[in-house]
């Protein structure tokens, strides 16, 4: 029993060449993907990585199942990925190729319908995000950017009145200052 636990069926140099191989593969279908699946935003998301893993796992350890195989797999894809994040940030060329480069989604408050459809997402998706820091429509929005980690990052037209809620926490605010002078 011992001896299957820590025996490797396949050479070394495989188990060291299967994961790198994957490794590749998943970086360049993330890559091609898009942006927002590397943000796990949502369940159909959720789903496809959970069965990615799956789906690649025999690839990864092939027919061996001890656990010296386990250990040299996840080091190398620990190792192949501190590699490509330390190459990256030194090289910013580079690093657009590999993480992407932010998108503008909304610009000057249009929408741009051409980048939403590259991305496969909604005006519904940008609204998501969008009533989260205040937005009650798309035409509230100034600007609004997906990042290479799959986030929208949202900014608001400016515009004379305050939210609502921040309004309120300025009156409150005032008040508590009034009441310690």
């Amino acid at each position: 029993m011992l001896h299957s636990m820590f025996f490797l069926h396949p050479s070394i140099l495989e188990k060291i060449l299967r994961p790198l191989a994957i490794y590749v593969f998943l970086l360049i279908a993330l890559r091609i993907g898009g942006q927002r699946e590397i943000g796990q935003n949502n369940a159909l998301q959720f789903v496809l990585l959970l069965s990615v893993a799956n789906a690649v796992q025999n690839g990864i350890i092939g027919i061996d199942n001890s656990l010296t195989g386990a250990g040299i797999g996840a080091t190398t894809l620990f190792l192949a990925n501190g590699l490509v994040e330390l190459v990256t940030s030194r090289h910013p060329r580079l690093h657009s190729l590999v993480v992407g480069k932010p998108i503008e989604l909304v610009s000057a408050g249009l929408v741009n319908k051409r980048n939403l459809r590259r991305q496969r997402l909604s005006v519904d998706d940008i609204m998501q995000e969008a009533s989260r820091v205040g937005a009650t429509s798309i035409e509230n929005v100034e600007k609004a950017v997906l990042n290479f980690d799959g986030d929208i990052l949202i900014t608001l037209k400016s515009s004379g009145t305050m939210p609502e809620q921040l309004r309120l926490l300025t009156t409150k605010v005032d008040e508590l200052l009034a009441k310690l002078n």
